[in-house]
């Protein structure tokens, strides 16, 4: 079993209090099923999320929408469900949703685990939101080091040169220098510069 599923399955059976419900849901193969917890109204958080990560690993469209919600969700650990199962799902609108919820400064908070998702899937929209992120990041005194972090290392594994800017800026901050020494260095140098 994926360690991700495992977590996931093992924290929603305790949210559950281990019931039939829950035992049903997880075990079931009928996508409709799934799919119906979703719309159906009155249905626990637990529920809708054990349905949402099992459809979206399962590459059902269905679970989009409900995925983008619980990766905005103030739990981080729901936050890693659903980029999991997004980045699995294959659908084409979930780097625009990621981009838009890395970039929103309301909700900066719960960034982090739309940057990395942006990371892991390498879309057009990835790099433009990432930098957006990470410049905003670099204020004096900004309380979100671990999104800055996290925006140096996607930008690091994108290894894209319109990056380079933000990360010698990102150098002069401590806590992100050494990251930003190491994404730099994936980047391929222009060519015939230095």
């Amino acid at each position: 079993m994926d360690e991700e599923l495992r977590s996931l399955t093992e924290r929603l059976r305790q949210e559950s209090g281990a019931s039939a419900a829950y035992e049903r849901l997880a075990g079931t193969k009928d996508l409709d099923e799934l799919a119906a917890v979703l719309t159906e109204s009155g249905q626990p958080l637990w529920a809708r999320e054990l349905a949402a990560f099992r459809l979206g690993v399962a590459g059902d469209p269905r679970a989009f929408e409900a995925l983008v919600l619980l990766l905005n969700h103030r739990d981080p650990q729901r936050c890693a469900s659903a980029a999991h199962a997004l980045a699995r799902l294959g659908d084409p609108r979930t780097a625009r949703a990621a981009a838009a919820l890395a970039t929103n400064e309301l909700r900066v908070a719960y960034a982090l685990h739309p940057v990395r998702l942006l990371a892991e899937l390498r879309a057009p929209e990835s790099v433009p939101a990432l930098i957006t992120t990470l410049s905003r990041r670099l204020r004096p005194h900004d309380p979100y080091r671990r999104v800055a972090l996290a925006c140096v290392e996607g930008l690091g594994t994108l290894g894209d040169a319109r990056a380079r800017p933000v990360l010698n800026e990102a150098l002069a901050h401590p806590a992100l220098a050494e990251a930003a020494v190491h994404a730099l260095a994936r980047i391929p140098s222009p060519r015939g510069g230095s």
